[in-house]
């Protein structure tokens, strides 16, 4: 097995140490090894998306990031059909985008906010 090094803040560090002890995982690379297969696997299902599609996004990010939503949002109007804002936690907002278009546009926008490093968290739902 290759090792690699990554580098992680101490909040990430306390939470896979946390899901390592209440999961029973038998290390922090256990854990990290779960998340990386659970990415690769949603990866492979956004990947196999074709066609007119219905779906969901739902972003959650730190206030301050709030033009950051919005530059990338307004590019992708075509597709969005409801869009809506919520204050959630402590300066968080939870955005919740019902998304209908082609494939390729919302995996567009999937990926944007996905690889954009002020998103805390981005989750497509499609049924």
């Amino acid at each position: 097995m290759t090792i690699i090094s990554v580098s992680l803040n101490d909040k990430i560090l306390r939470d896979i140490e946390k899901i390592q002890n209440e999961h029973g995982y038998s290390g922090r690379s256990e854990v990290i090894r779960a998340g990386v297969r659970l990415l690769i696997s949603e990866s492979k299902d956004t990947e196999k998306l074709f066609g007119e599609i219905n779906s969901i996004l739902l972003v959650i990010h730190h206030h301050d990031s709030e033009n950051t939503v919005s530059e990338i949002k307004h590019d992708f109007k075509d597709i969005t059909k409801t869009q809506i804002h919520s204050h959630f936690e402590k300066e968080k907002c939870l955005e919740i985008f019902v998304l209908q278009g082609k494939a390729e546009r919302i995996k567009e926008m999937h990926r944007l906010l996905n690889t954009n490093k002020k998103m805390d968290i981005v989750k497509l739902i499609v049924p």
